[in-house]
């Protein structure tokens, strides 16, 4: 495995594949997503699939050097709603990655799907392409919530939809909740919990409601609970899930033993990760160079169908992403602002493999935040405290005010 000069070595690499279209546009979603449009019959969807997974190749290949050698450990399916497109298309880009990339042994590979899009034969499908855990984007089981929410389907199709991919053959399942939702109560919060545990999925991501810049949410507020009511219910809700089995291993994630969200597992490392798709974003590290760089795409579906080969090679090779260097000043905020949301954080020397700096580099602010107990001494790992997981933000401050 390269080493650079100053000890950056590369760490694990994943895929994230963005699918951009979705039925419609929820209220509060900032994620870039395009509402599908309907094709002359009204009963699916005229989604561009094989131009799209056209140039999802292309844009793979154009990032094979940054892959250097490594076999990819997990791909995501995220948007936008990828249960979507159809199981054909989804195992085309399956066996793409594999073919130009490989995969290592026991690869995760999750597709995001919400209820509204659950057909049994359609869930097969993408079990037999090769997708192994699926992400449920429930939000809530409650009838009124979801209509807030411009969600398009009901609870009891959320829990159908479980049921499906139950018959399906997935035994890995992640819900998505959300909680401080408008007008909510406490009760109303763990009764989405109680419900969702009772369906026993593997995994949780059980996150606050937060209202976003460019939604429709931003430019017309609901009324949402308060930050005292807000508190109430997130201690109340992981007590609940801790008594129900469900660790909770990340800001907003819990699962079972051993069944934490590899992919996201991950991110949260300073792991690598490809992005393609239209606005995919992806980080990749360059030890030959000494550089860690961030990737991002064009974020359209039409203008990144429209980008053209830079040049003919062997193959197709699509211009390359816009790409950001990370500065060596700003990397110590970069590794914490990912590695401090595990609640366990990360091994002391994951620092220094992977930025290339040498612990002094957080010297300057860290006893400070122990004496605060904000943060764990720098002994065998880096991590927040039990007090100071809760005002991460504050932490990170202190690093972003460096001079």
């Amino acid at each position: 495995m390269p080493v650079s000069r100053n000890g950056l070595v590369l760490p694990p690499v994943s895929l994230y594949v963005h699918i951009p279209w979705c039925v419609r546009k929820c209220p509060y979603c900032d994620f870039n997503s395009y509402q599908a449009a309907r094709d002359h019959t009204d009963t699916d969807y005229a989604l561009p699939q094989a131009d799209y997974v056209a140039q999802l190749r292309r844009d793979l290949l154009s990032q094979l050097p940054w892959v250097q050698g490594r076999e990819l450990q997990s791909i995501f399916f995220g948007g936008g709603t990828p249960s979507l497109f159809s199981p054909e298309a989804i195992g085309q880009i399956l066996s793409m990655a594999e073919e130009l990339v490989g995969f290592a042994k026991g690869i995760e590979i999750t597709l995001e799907a919400n209820p509204g899009t659950f057909e049994q034969a359609k869930f097969t499908g993408y079990r037999a392409a090769g997708v192994n855990r699926l992400s449920i984007g429930v939000q809530s089981f409650n009838t009124a919530q979801l209509h807030n929410l411009g969600r398009i389907h009901s609870g009891e199709e959320a829990v159908s939809a479980l049921a499906m991919a139950r018959r399906a053959g997935f035994d890995n399942i992640n819900l998505d909740l959300m909680h401080g939702l408008p007008r909510q109560t406490e009760a109303q919060a763990l009764e989405d919990l109680r419900r969702a545990v009772s369906l026993a999925p593997e995994h949780i991501s059980w996150y606050q409601l937060t209202i976003e810049p460019n939604t429709a949410f931003y430019s017309a507020p609901p009324s949402t609970p308060g930050s005292e009511l807000i508190v109430g219910m997130q201690s109340s809700g992981r007590a609940l899930l801790a008594a129900q089995g469900y660790m909770r291993y990340e800001v907003s994630a819990y699962s079972g033993q051993g069944l934490e969200s590899r992919h996201n597992l991950n991110y949260w490392s300073f792991g690598d990760y490809l992005g393609i798709g239209a606005g995919a974003h992806g980080k990749v590290t360059l030890p030959e160079e000494g550089r860690v760089l961030r990737t991002r795409r064009t974020r359209t579906p039409r203008d990144y169908l429209s980008i053209a080969p830079a040049r003919e090679l062997l193959y197709t090779e699509l211009a390359a992403p816009h790409v950001d260097p990370v500065e060596a000043g700003d990397l110590p905020l970069e590794f914490l602002m990912n590695t401090l949301r595990l609640v366990e954080g990360v091994p002391l020397d994951s620092f220094e493999r992977y930025t290339g700096l040498s612990l002094e580099a957080l010297s300057r602010q860290w006893p400070a935040l122990v004496a605060m107990d904000l943060v764990e001494p720098l002994e065998r790992r880096i991590t927040a405290s039990a007090f100071g997981f809760n005002y991460l933000d504050e932490i990170l401050q202190c690093f972003l005010e460096q001079p």
